[in-house]
């Protein structure tokens, strides 16, 4: 079953006032109960509070700041979710998926900023979220912080120092984790001598969540074994000691259960089943040795490969050193390299799942693709696009975009983050040429059957 009936069966807990780990007992997982952690426990200290967020418009550019003093609340509340990418929550479209907000009005940022997405229009957690702007409302809830007189807090100025992300969608999340970990040992506790290493900045497009529950081993370059201390990594910031780590564990075990219960979205629209069939063949000649197989006898054999065959950009690669993962491997996250399957070397990317794919656009682990079309037609990749409307595109599969000759000039901050230009490094479209080997016709009937996985 997918994960509608869980949400629903977490709705009427609440409501009726009961805690979902209550039904379980004491120490088996819950998925249920991982989903409440993620939307309603604070694992990270607040960002910013409600004033702040309702007052983000007044420190908008014109015309939107007029329009926006026009509107209502709800109306500019909306306004603001669509500015940063945020989403309403399956059970709550009022409340967003991307941060909890306590009794107190206090926003704290939770995992579904990066893996809690939308599609035609409905919130899916454990979507990748292509619409996130961390390094947009990082900016402007330090300006409205200001123009408030509130306490900035450490989030506010190290956004100043590290790239948060130079596109919607993506992140820098690789070197966030190199950077927290670097200052503890392997204990987890903060080494007051130590200091960030030289880091290779470079932009993430995330992976969709329900892949978690197919896989041993983490990441795109699959070196991390998988397990549920390991999701606990990106809460290392320095109001979190070594204690608070062992103590949220049981919390980890259940959203470990939750990422393994999830299922991807069925597409929503007609498939030709003539057509998918035809490209179920073409897949199984073309693409499942890498992409594994699905249906009744589904498999998927995670297997990495070298970065002088797949081609495409490196800078995750090289992003990582040996060392970086060996003082992965060797710390509470991964039992003290107790756990198998650390690959301190993978020398390439481990071609991930492709259920759901039709619903995770844009494509490479970059995000520099942006359809399935253009990922079968690698010559016609474009060079430069921008984001043309929220529509999901139907026809080609992926984001709606227009392909540009050159970058704008004049453009906003936020708005020159609409625009993914392929040629700055980490954000290379080229690679993966494997499809060329197709003729027009299997790359049609590929696309059809890829909207069935």
């Amino acid at each position: 079953m997918g994960n509608s009936w869980r949400i629903s069966v977490l709705i009427v807990l609440l409501v009726a006032g009961l805690s979902p780990g209550n039904l379980l007992s004491a120490g088996e997982p819950d998925p249920a109960a991982g989903y409440d952690h993620l939307i309603n426990k604070t694992y990270l200290p607040p960002y910013f509070d409600q004033e702040t967020f309702d007052s983000l418009w007044k420190i908008w550019p014109e015309p939107l700041k007029s329009q926006a003093a026009r509107a209502t609340p709800d109306e500019r509340r909306q306004m603001a979710f669509d500015r940063y990418g945020l989403t309403g929550r399956p059970e709550d479209p009022t409340k967003p998926l991307q941060y909890v907000v306590d009794q107190r009005g206090n926003w704290t940022l939770n995992c579904f900023s990066c893996h809690g997405g939308e599609i035609d229009g409905k919130p899916v957690p454990g979507l990748p979220n292509n619409r996130f702007d961390f390094a947009g409302i990082t900016d402007e809830v330090r300006l409205a912080k200001v123009m408030l007189g509130k306490r900035l807090v450490s989030t506010d100025y190290s956004s100043l120092v590290f790239p948060m992300g130079d596109n919607k969608g993506t992140t820098n999340a690789v070197n966030f984790g190199v950077a927290l970990i670097s200052l503890r040992d392997k204990d987890l506790n903060f080494v007051p001598t130590a200091s960030f290493p030289k880091m290779l900045h470079h932009d993430m497009d995330a992976p969709p969540w329900w892949h978690f529950g197919q896989k041993e081993n983490l990441y795109i370059d699959g070196f991390a074994p998988k397990g549920h201390r390991a999701l606990l990594q990106f809460t290392m910031v320095r109001s979190n000691d070594a204690d608070s780590f062992r103590q949220r564990e049981e919390d980890f075990r259940d959203v470990y259960a939750y990422l393994s219960s999830l299922e991807p979205p069925k597409y929503s629209r007609e498939i030709d089943t003539q057509k998918a069939e035809a490209g179920r063949i073409v897949f199984n000649n073309h693409c499942s040795e890498c992409h594994g197989t699905y249906g009744e006898e589904a498999s998927y054999p995670e297997r990495i490969i070298p970065i002088e065959e797949i081609k495409t950009d490196r800078a995750r690669l090289d992003a990582l050193s040996p060392e970086h993962r060996e003082v992965y491997g060797q710390s509470w996250f991964n039992q003290y390299g107790e756990r198998e399957g650390l690959i301190a070397d993978p020398k390439g990317y481990a071609a991930p799942p492709l259920n759901g794919v039709w619903a995770s656009a844009p494509y490479l682990h970059n995000g520099s693709v942006p359809t399935l079309w253009h990922l079968l037609h690698p010559e016609q990749r474009p060079k430069i696009w921008r984001w043309s409307s929220k529509a999901y595109d139907h026809q080609r599969m992926g984001i709606s975009v227009e392909a540009l000759d050159v970058v704008p000039k004049g453009l906003s901050a936020i708005d020159r983050r609409e625009v993914f230009d392929t040629s700055r490094f980490g954000k290379s479209a080229a690679g993966h040429d494997f499809p060329a080997a197709l003729d027009e016709e299997e790359k049609d009937d590929l696309l059809e059957y890829l909207k069935t996985l």
